[in-house]
């Protein structure tokens, strides 16, 4: 594994049916790395993973890691209900050739933190493969703190990196504290991402990279270059699109914009609901001024 640059949590595509579209989670996949993406994420919550039966994770899984023949690595998200499930995914992830994991919390129960370390660490203990940690305590309720990430790193060569989701860049910067170029940190908040790679973030998962990632590595790239002046030109206009990543509606308003970019459909699964009225007419103007106001510095995205 390469922890580094941008790498999607990428969504998950849906025929008119309501069935995986593996035919177009092949192409979106090949076409955010052919936009320079350096790996792709699967069943994360944008992937929309909790709605998901496992052996369609288990299918999504194969269907990335064929489309990207070791190009790039897959990495598998572990999300579930209890701690035998989440190692049963992390097994399977292996068996159909992922290169990492990103581990989430347990759903729906909150441990203390005995709980929760024992919860990741035997998740981490069931395969040799490297694992990221998915710190975001907004949305699941869970916060891995700095320390407590230095204990995992200490008690497991296997985890590698941290995305942080916490909204709270200063994390980065104790994170980094504490311990060092051990782990490497990604920005797992949309808006977060300029401020985040200036406080040492070596990655970014991304978001709204689903529909622009030319757009989104463009801005990686220029931040840890350190171009001020042409990433924050990016990044302001970005940021309209890039805060649709940190609210509740993320997954819908994401896809919604893929539609109007040409790059993906819009359909959710239940309980999720695409988006209709004032919020549909938001997010197409959203993007409309986004496609008339595109600064020189922005590279407008291949088609797919």
């Amino acid at each position: 594994m390469n922890w580094n640059g941008v790498m999607p949590a990428m969504t998950t595509a849906f025929d008119d049916n309501g069935n995986v579209d593996h035919a177009f989670v092949a192409r979106h996949a090949k076409w955010l790395i052919e936009n320079g993406c350096s790996g792709i994420i699967c069943l994360g919550s944008l992937g929309e993973a909790a709605t998901l039966s496992f052996e369609e994770k288990v299918a999504v899984l194969k269907t990335v890691v064929a489309a990207l023949d070791g190009k790039v690595p897959t990495v598998a998200a572990v999300s579930a209900l209890s701690t035998a499930d989440a190692v049963e995914i992390a097994r399977a992830a292996q068996a159909a050739g992922c290169n990492g994991l990103m581990i989430l919390p347990p759903y729906v129960y909150k441990g203390d933190w005995r709980e929760t370390r024992a919860h990741v660490g035997a998740i981490l203990d069931a395969t040799p493969l490297e694992a990221i940690l998915y710190n975001n305590p907004i949305a699941y309720g869970t916060d891995f703190l700095p320390e407590q990430i230095q204990e995992l790193a200490q008690a497991y060569p296997n985890l590698a990196a941290v995305k942080e989701s916490s909204a709270d860049v200063r994390r980065v910067s104790a994170i980094r504290a504490l311990l060092g170029d051990r782990i490497a940190v990604f920005v797992g908040v949309d808006d977060a991402i300029v401020e985040g790679i200036n406080a040492g973030a070596v990655g970014w998962v991304a978001g709204l990279v689903n529909a622009m990632p030319r757009e989104s590595v463009d801005l990686f790239n220029l931040a840890r270059a350190g171009k001020a002046a042409e990433a924050f030109e990016l990044y302001r206009w970005f940021l309209p699109l890039l805060r649709m990543d940190t609210v509740p509606k993320f997954v819908q308003l994401i896809k919604q914009v893929q539609q109007e970019a040409g790059v993906g459909s819009a359909r959710v699964r239940a309980p999720r609901l695409e988006v209709t009225g004032a919020e549909l007419e938001e997010t197409r103007a959203a993007w409309q001024h986004a496609v008339a106001t595109r600064p020189a510095v922005a590279v407008p995205s291949t088609k797919l």
